[in-house]
């Protein structure tokens, strides 16, 4: 065990090595220059799209999919926001200083074109199954999109999504909430882990529908409390945030010396954790959020990708900011804390029982991530074995939880760290090769 635990280390090392870094940022800054910044130019008539479309895509059956292009987005946001969000921030500021704040805002505003040129392709290149479900994500617009000789991509794709879901988006989240209930609430993880069967296992039974209507009640309510939470400590600490953000540029392009609990970290660091935790939050370019946007109920993929670029805006520039800038400004980065303890610690300092608060929304963040990622995994497994994998996959979903829930997580959570970066190269590959297809509807869509 520890041989192959020190393999996927340094396997993890390489393919969350300079090389990725810039490749995601690399693919990132060329679609955002072929778009000629069209993400950034059109937040607002994103949004404008969004909150129309709420309740017009559900009526129009002129669109064709599944589920409405608002819970299209809710649904890959219940996925996005996570423990990424809370522990990933604070590990990202723990380990690369407060400049890795500044670093995952780069990466988010790159991000946006990623983003935005995935739903396109999975629209675009998306199948209809025996059972009648909208299949799409980097596996369909690889091999419908692609000459035959890259279909090996989709296949490595589909096989990395499939197994890194239990992961980074089942047993680590299930541990994680476990772990914040034991701690804030002395519940045992076995009462924690039969009652998050019992839940996902319901939602599951009703398929993409149903776990997009549950994303759609439950998403905008826990991101909207928990940035209010936020707000509230910023707005009670207002003096501090022009220091605050002046540190994190600061620190972005000079390093960190170290203080109290701090180690120190140089540039390299606040730029490796910056990108890594930010796509780890984020997921632009890790080929998932496509997979959910390919159900939504629309013809125009441009449309699609309007909105689906607002899932980087909001989770990464809005929450993971909110995070961060709580971390910074109460000084509490430089006092040796780490994790989903540091931002508890952070909010503490300044709200009453604000651990208790952020433990709870830690659980319903990684709660809809396991919706979420249950949705991605199933069409990985559907794609690679067909729809009679459908049933095995959802039953093992479901049988993984107490097992994140009570196990020891460290290798798990390399392991899925290093398939989370596998699953990516194909589709920033691919993304690649579908740019110019990107451009053309863009522009197309434009004029």
């Amino acid at each position: 065990m520890e041989l192959l635990t020190s393999w996927i280390t340094t396997l993890n090392g390489i393919v969350w090595g300079p090389l990725m870094l810039l490749l995601i940022l690399g693919v990132g800054l060329y679609l955002m220059a072929g778009l000629t910044a069209y993400p950034l130019r059109n937040i607002g008539k994103a949004f404008g799209l969004l909150f129309r479309d709420r309740k017009s895509a559900q009526a129009d059956n002129k669109d064709r999919g599944q589920i409405s292009p608002f819970n299209a987005l809710m649904t890959s946001l219940s996925a996005t926001i996570g423990t990424g969000n809370i522990a990933g921030v604070a590990t990202a500021i723990t380990i690369g200083g407060p400049g890795a704040l500044f670093w995952m805002w780069c990466t988010a505003l790159v991000g946006m074109a990623t983003k935005y040129a995935e739903a396109v392709c999975a629209v675009e290149y998306r199948e209809i199954d025996s059972d009648g479900n909208y299949s799409g994500g980097p596996m369909y617009y690889i091999k419908n999109g692609l000459d035959k000789k890259w279909r090996w991509l989709a296949v490595a794709f589909a096989f990395f999504g499939a197994v890194a879901g239990f992961g980074m988006g089942n047993t680590v989240q299930a541990n994680s909430v476990a772990d914040a209930l034991a701690s804030t609430f002395s519940l045992s993880p076995e009462i924690t882990s039969v009652v998050m069967m019992v839940l996902v296992g319901l939602v599951l039974l009703g398929g993409v529908k149903r776990i997009a209507a549950v994303a759609g009640f439950i998403v905008p309510i826990m991101a909207i409390s928990y940035v209010l939470l936020g707000l509230l400590v910023l707005l009670l600490n207002l003096s501090e945030i022009p220091a605050a953000i002046a540190l994190i540029v600061n620190s972005a392009f000079t390093g960190t010396a170290a203080q109290g609990g701090f180690a120190g970290a140089g540039i390299m660091l606040a730029i490796q954790f910056g990108v890594a935790r930010g796509v780890f939050s984020n997921e632009a370019g890790l080929g998932s959020a496509p997979i959910a946007h390919a159900a939504a109920q629309t013809n125009d993929p441009v449309k699609q990708g309007t909105i689906a670029m607002l899932g980087t805006f909001i989770d990464t520039l809005i929450v993971c900011s909110i995070t961060g800038l709580v971390i910074v400004l109460t000084g509490q980065w430089t006092a040796g804390e780490g994790g989903a303890a540091l931002t508890a610690a952070a909010f503490s300092q300044v709200i009453p029982s604000g651990d208790v608060l952020v433990s709870v929304s830690l659980c319903f963040f990684a709660f809809t991530t396991i919706l979420g990622w249950s949705y991605y995994g199933e069409r990985c497994a559907i794609y690679l074995f067909g729809t009679k994998a459908l049933i095995p996959f959802r039953v093992l979903w479901v049988a993984a939880i107490p097992l994140g829930a009570m196990a020891q997580l460290n290798f798990i959570w390399l392991l899925a760290d290093t398939l989370n970066a596998l699953m990516a190269l194909p589709n920033l590959i691919a993304l690649l090769l579908l740019s110019p297809v990107v451009f053309k509807l863009t522009k197309k869509a434009v004029l």
